[in-house]
């Protein structure tokens, strides 16, 4: 696969996420009973980041999850015989909290919708939002993120690779080619 195109740089991803915060923050009118959960893999150090800076502006420590959906997902069957299963590390009840779930790139809905069921059979949330990098359109399925870092219309031949420092060892977001 090629390169096509560099569309966010470290700086970039750093703003989308310190404006994305700031939008939690407001539409849920502070951070009273708020969690993250990260979507493994790129959606948990987004997830860490997004907390990192709500308690900068709010001076609170926001709890961070991470969700495994590899046994929710539809295509299961066709990923692999033995899928990679990791763990899902809530340590903290989801009833009764306002979760926002986050994730690198939406693209069909069906990442977001395996999240729900996971996150369905760990309790039931007062309300759960979704906190997207990347959304790329081509939606499948009804599902809507709340907060967008950034859109980027893409053609169903074309792959966005986010890359960021605590997985990747670096910060980038790239339209690929296939």
């Amino acid at each position: 696969m090629e390169e096509k195109a560099r569309i966010m740089d470290d700086k970039a991803i750093d703003r989308a996420l310190t404006r994305i915060s700031h939008e939690i923050i407001e539409r849920n009118k502070g951070v009273e009973d708020l969690v993250l959960v990260g979507i493994r893999t790129r959606g948990v150090p987004l997830a860490k980041r997004m907390a990192s800076k709500i308690k900068k502006i709010e001076g609170v420590d926001i709890p961070v999850g991470i969700l495994d959906i590899t046994l929710y997902r539809d295509d299961l069957s066709t990923l692999s015989e033995q899928p990679v299963v990791n763990k899902t590390e809530i340590d903290f009840e989801i009833t009764g909290k306002k979760v926002v779930l986050v994730d690198d790139v939406i693209y069909t809905g069906r990442t977001a919708r395996a999240a729900l069921d996971a996150l369905s059979d760990l309790g039931r949330a007062r309300l759960i939002q979704l906190a997207v990098l990347i959304d790329r359109g081509h939606r499948e399925l009804p599902i809507r993120p709340d907060y967008v870092g950034k859109n980027v219309p893409t053609s169903r031949d074309e792959i966005i690779k986010v890359k960021l420092e605590e997985v990747d060892g670096e910060n980038s977001v790239v339209i690929l080619k296939k």
